[in-house]
């Protein structure tokens, strides 16, 4: 079969369906993607280009629109480029929120078009409103975060197939949409992400942590209000006061990824430390940015205890991958984690209490051995429910390829000490 994957961040989301696909003679696989796109073994990489725009004539309403607009323009260029080439694909999979899925039905009639729908925006019930300590969202926003919808839309009127990874995430849709969509996770490659008994984590100043260490990680892709981290830096003072010997390791880069932008200039990560600053030693709390993934691994490895919080949002792919290393994760009481944490996989707290994340936290410091099957049984939830090889990938085979057959698996054992499956 002929297959095209579509997503400016390619392979994002779809690496692991990409390279399953692409690894098939039987088929010949592109992708379109924008100059950052990254390359994937055995499918073609085909980039377009934005140029940079200022806010134009455009209403503010519509300004997200003419940007997915112009995104589209480009897609619409490249894919008329494949079909003069002789590719016209049997599958398109596209990601609903870029506005590139517009122009691939007219291109590709005959096409099985299989849309990826991350997320609907909502005035409430979800991110937007959901923290009282921000300015809530006036008339003119709520107009402006409904119309962000739009080209989710017109993605899923040409849909022969809507994907979503969680179920609260298809939640997010109208009703009538959500009974379109299936759940379907990318998959957690669990042979990979494992509990590492001889983990170690070196810190920028040479001091290095294991498994013995009182390790609490938090991981964001940018220190933001949308994943806690307000939440966390307030419960800290406590946490370190009374565990003279733990360490907090913090991973995530300083800008913004969702959400509104500080004032002023200023970086949340900044402001947030500012505000506790004089109440922590800093000697124990490590910023180390964004890692490579062996490191970042090797972090999750060593953590006594992990802090994910999060708005009603995407579930993030750090929490998972926290479960399937064994962590005993403190996650926020909020419905994108409740689909995977239930209470005997991990430790729920209200989001906007750091009294409550800060007594979880240390109770898990002091009596690790009485939270230990926390961390086993959800990495025994990730490898029932995710496992890339196991369960997750052969789904998403049978569904966007229409095929009823399972796909071959590898072996489903777990790997030897040293070994990486690949991916």
């Amino acid at each position: 079969m002929k297959i095209l994957f579509v997503h400016n961040n390619f392979p994002a989301q779809f690496r692991h369906l990409a390279e399953y696909l692409a690894a098939d003679e039987a088929h010949s696989v592109h992708a379109i993607g924008a100059e950052h796109a990254r390359a994937v073994r055995g499918v073609t990489l085909h980039r377009y280009s934005m140029a940079s725009l200022g806010p134009g004539a455009a209403h503010p309403f519509a300004r997200r629109f003419d940007v997915e607009s112009r995104r589209a323009e480009q897609v619409l260029y490249v894919a008329t480029m494949l079909l003069s080439q002789g590719f016209a694909p049997d599958i398109v999979v596209v990601h609903s929120g870029w506005g590139e899925a517009l122009p691939l039905r007219s291109v590709f009639p005959g096409a099985r078009i299989v849309v990826y729908c991350e997320y609907f925006y909502r005035t409430e019930g979800a991110d937007v409103n959901f923290d009282p300590e921000f300015p809530a969202l006036g008339l003119d926003g709520a107009v402006a975060l409904q119309a962000r919808n739009a080209m989710t839309l017109l993605a899923l009127a040409d849909a022969d197939l809507a994907l979503t990874p969680t179920p609260w995430q298809r939640s997010t849709f109208p009703p009538e949409l959500a009974s379109r969509i299936r759940v379907a996770h990318e998959g957690i490659d669990t042979d990979h992400v494992r509990p590492r008994l001889n983990a170690r984590c070196r810190l920028e100043d040479g001091r290095v942590l294991t498994r013995d260490d009182e390790v609490i990680s938090f991981v964001n892709r940018n220190l933001e209000p949308l994943r806690g981290y307000h939440v966390l830096m307030r419960a800290l003072p406590r946490v370190l006061a009374e565990r003279p010997k733990a360490h907090v390791v913090i991973v995530g880069g300083f800008g913004v990824s969702y959400g509104p932008r500080p004032p002023g200039g200023q970086t949340w990560h900044q402001i947030f430390l500012d505000e506790v600053a004089g109440g922590l030693d800093l000697k124990r709390v490590h910023f180390l940015g964004h890692l490579l993934y062996e490191d970042y691994l090797s972090v999750l490895a060593v953590s006594r205890a992990h802090a994910y919080l999060t708005y009603p949002f995407v579930l993030s792919w750090s929490c998972l991958e926290a479960m399937a290393t064994g962590c005993v994760v403190v996650a926020s009481d909020t419905p994108p984690v409740r689909d995977v944490i239930d209470g005997s996989n991990g430790l729920l707290v209200p989001f906007h209490s750091p009294d409550a994340l800060a007594e979880a936290l240390l109770s898990v410091l002091r009596t690790p051995e009485r939270y230990a099957a926390l961390g086993r049984t959800a990495r025994e939830t990730i490898r029932a429910r995710f496992d890339l090889r196991r369960v997750a990938l052969p789904r998403l085979v049978r569904l966007v390829t229409g095929d009823s057959a399972p796909p071959a698996r590898p072996d489903a054992g777990e790997p030897q000490p040293g070994q990486w499956p690949g991916g």
